[in-house]
């Protein structure tokens, strides 16, 4: 009897403890809202990350085809201080040797022409080689995305190949491009074309300030003179002694220095009137009012060597010298 009594006795538990797991309080089991099935075998969302905004840059790059500062060789200034434009209106119709100053060492012609007519210029420029393909009249830049019939074409003719570029003025530096077919870029070229290289023949009447359209008659005089080009370094006497004979101006030019052996203007040499001292010499005066482009022979070097300068006579200044 107290086997089967214990027996009981462990039922009863058994059967109270299930009774309590299986109870719920609501206020504590609140019903969970249904979910659809995808929703509810899907992940949990996460946010997407926000981009970082591009960088802007500095300044835009070059276009394509368009040589930088770091494709060229140093740049040269080609308008020399005192010179004044020179338009189609002052020169006679015709053609002209003519000499052309680049801003850069790379790009050079063999010779070059002045052509004037119907109130226009053109230069052409005989170039030595085919390195450049086409050039333009403007910046590089616009020369980059210019339409093919804008292009100056290198052209073959029977003197060489040659270029022809419209000029605006002479002793003026007008800007130009030129493409090189081996770097495939276009370069930017600043070129002057020295109306100073002309032959007298070029200039129509009245053009130049002269002795004679001064009316200067025979006799001694004094003007005021201004040197430029070289080092900088040599120096001449300023007001400069004049001569008028028979209505031809000349010039007594006495240098700072005593290593000038010849003076050259055109391609007339004159040798010094002196033999001690400083040099000196006596050259023709063409003009006033302009840059007169002289060459000047100096020895204090290792090797002679001949420098280009040009002479300035203000007409302004000029008066009689006394005695």
């Amino acid at each position: 009897m107290k086997k089967i009594a214990s027996i009981l006795s462990a039922a009863l538990l058994t059967m109270s403890l299930f009774a309590g797991c299986g109870a719920s309080t609501p206020q504590e089991t609140a019903p969970s809202p249904s979910l659809p099935p995808e929703a509810a075998a899907a992940p949990a969302a996460t946010a997407a990350p926000t981009p970082s905004p591009e960088p802007v840059p500095e300044s835009s790059p070059a276009p394509a085809h368009v040589a930088t500062a770091e494709d060229m060789t140093a740049v040269e200034e080609v308008v020399e201080e005192g010179m004044v434009p020179v338009y189609a209106g002052s020169l006679r119709e015709g053609v002209y040797p003519v000499t052309m100053k680049s801003s850069s060492s790379m790009f050079k012609a063999d010779h070059c022409e002045l052509r004037v007519e119907g109130g226009a210029m053109t230069a052409r420029l005989y170039m030595t080689s085919a390195a450049y393909g086409w050039m333009y009249a403007g910046t590089a830049l616009e020369a980059a995305s210019a339409a093919e019939d804008a292009l100056l074409p290198l052209t073959e003719g029977e003197a060489g190949n040659y270029f022809d570029l419209p000029l605006g003025a002479l002793d003026e530096g007008e800007p130009f491009a030129a493409y090189s077919f081996r770097k495939e870029l276009w370069y930017d070229r600043s070129l002057l074309f020295r109306a100073d290289s002309l032959p007298p023949e070029a200039f129509a009447e009245g053009f130049f300030t002269t002795a004679e359209s001064l009316g200067l008659s025979d006799g001694n005089y004094a003007a005021e003179v201004t040197l430029s080009g070289g080092s900088g370094k040599a120096t001449v006497d300023t007001p400069a002694p004049l001569t008028v004979r028979d209505g031809k101006c000349s010039a007594v030019i006495a240098w700072s220095s005593p290593n000038y052996d010849y003076m050259r203007v055109g391609e007339e040499m004159f040798l010094p009137i002196n033999t001690e001292g400083n040099s000196i010499f006596e050259i023709p005066v063409a003009y006033f009012d302009r840059p007169l482009t002289v060459y000047a022979d100096t020895t204090a070097m290792s090797q002679p060597h001949e420098i280009e300068y040009t002479l300035l006579f203000d007409s302004a200044s000029i008066v009689e010298a006394m005695g």
